[in-house]
């Protein structure tokens, strides 16, 4: 991608949180824009301050924050940023959310609970945020809830040109690990040339988050390759659950892709100690050194956001990334 003009660049200001600064700085190497430099420390009470150090009146400005665990520390420290952009007499302020926080948490299923993701999105609308940014979010619902545009972006085609790469010719089977997730596998099947399409049917306890228990899998898997692809991997319950049944009914090998590597304990153990040969994941969260699994491989989401940004800081369509996929 070629760089933004340097007529253009002082309007265009990248902004990094301390969630994850590497993926901010991938971003603007690509675009040829370096993040904005700032003051952020937290006091002693646990309070965070923001300062930037150079002018944003009048800026395009795009903050990047990673919602890497503590979330609720890099939620926060998002929301101050913004404020401070807005009272900086900024133009517009989108917020770049690789990962989007608390969009499990996207309806209500018994009473007296709450919306978490509605509530993440009238937070950042009422900090001063005019657009968000995102990547496969966990239901497509969670657009609605944001009071403005939302430019949702999918990872499938940076992780499906791996998996192409890597095991042409071999037949592949495209797995959603749950009926929820069918709806996504059916675009993977396309992607991948309409190869065949099977399910892992699971019953959930509401009860007891992350923990599933797969019954079957409905679709054509022996002797193939079988790629489970879904949005996340948090604890890994789900993956390797759905790895066993697949293997059980005859699979040839097991492969994951995912765009979002949560990677809570006992996530890494569980996946190391699986039979699954290879996990494909996105670096919209970072893999410290205690989350490196030999099998994980991750691939970079800077160039797919270089490109977003690069889309809405021209005012152009961020859909044509995606051949018109909403």
């Amino acid at each position: 991608m070629a760089s933004i003009s340097s007529e253009n660049r002082k309007n265009l200001m990248l902004f990094s949180g301390r969630g994850f600064p590497a993926l901010a700085e991938e971003i603007g190497a690509v675009l040829g824009v370096e993040p904005t430099p700032m003051d952020a420390y937290d006091f002693a009470s646990g309070e965070i301050f923001i300062r930037y150090r150079e002018s944003v009146r009048g800026s395009d400005a795009f903050v990047v924050q990673s919602m890497v665990a503590p979330i609720n520390d890099w939620l926060m420290e998002c929301l101050i940023m913004v404020d401070a952009l807005k009272r900086g007499s900024t133009k517009r302020i989108t917020v770049v959310l690789p990962f989007y926080p608390y969009a499990r948490q996207d309806k209500k299923h018994r009473g007296r609970e709450p919306i978490s993701a509605r509530l993440v999105a009238d937070l950042l609308k009422t900090a001063g945020a005019n657009r968000i940014l995102t990547v496969d979010l966990h239901t497509a619902q969670i657009q609605g809830f944001f009071d403005g545009p939302v430019d949702h972006l999918f990872a499938m085609n940076t992780l499906a040109d791996h998996i192409d790469a890597k095991y042409a010719g071999r037949p592949i089977t495209v797995v959603a690990p749950d009926s929820g997730r069918v709806r996504v596998a059916e675009r993977w099947t396309d992607r991948l040339g309409g190869c065949p399409l099977a399910f892992i049917h699971k019953t959930r306890d509401p009860m007891k988050p992350n923990q599933i228990v797969a019954n079957r899998v409905v679709g054509e898997v022996e002797g193939r390759v079988c790629l489970i692809v879904d949005d996340m991997i948090d604890t890994g319950g789900t993956i390797v659950g759905a790895a066993d049944i697949l293997f059980n009914e005859g699979a040839a090998d097991v492969v994951v892709a995912a765009t979002h590597a949560v990677l809570s304990d006992p996530a890494c153990d569980r996946l190391d100690a699986s039979r699954i040969s290879e996990i494909v994941v996105t670096n919209t969260l970072p893999l410290p050194g205690d989350k490196k699994v030999d099998k994980i491989t991750q691939l970079s989401i800077a160039p797919l956001l270089a490109r977003a940004i690069r889309e809405v800081f021209d005012d152009g369509s961020v859909t044509t990334l995606f051949g018109g996929l909403s």
